[in-house]
């Protein structure tokens, strides 16, 4: 008789968290929503392409998309206020500055809090993008009927 790995029953495994299928990447779905957060827009469309089935990390990746579109939309008009800024000597270098480490640590902490209420298994919506997020994750959800 030959002892394959995982062909003992009396091995119990550990079991996985209610709610928490492994469908598509195989991950658990609050870990895949955390992760949809990690390299912002890149593990966003990665988990959107291969979640597709499951709309608590398909909303995450949508909105980690979203959130990216938005800031980069935040940091250009932040450049151009800086560059205007720019020609006041002193002050307006100063307030340029506070602005872009401001900018920097709201960033930073947005994406950590994201990442941790995702790993919760909640689905914080930000104010004002949150409702175009969820609309475009239920319309993009799950592959196209198989009906003719």
């Amino acid at each position: 008789m030959t002892d394959t790995p995982g062909s003992d029953p009396s091995r119990s495994q550990a079991p996985q968290p209610a709610g928490a299928s492994a469908a598509g990447s195989g991950l658990p779905e609050n870990v895949a929503g955390a992760l949809s957060y990690l390299l912002g827009p890149i593990t966003g469309v990665v988990f959107f392409i291969i979640d597709r089935q499951r709309p608590f990390v398909r909303f995450h990746a949508v909105q980690c998309i979203g959130v990216t579109i938005a800031w980069v939309v935040v940091a250009v008009a932040l450049m151009i206020v800086s560059t205007v800024l720019g020609f006041i000597p002193i002050l307006g270098w100063l307030v340029s500055a506070l602005l872009s480490v401001g900018l920097a640590v709201v960033g930073f902490g947005l994406w950590l809090w994201l990442m941790y209420q995702a790993y919760q298994g909640r689905t914080w919506e930000i104010p004002g993008l949150g409702p175009h997020v969820r609309r475009l994750a239920a319309e993009t959800g799950g592959p196209p009927s198989a009906t003719a």
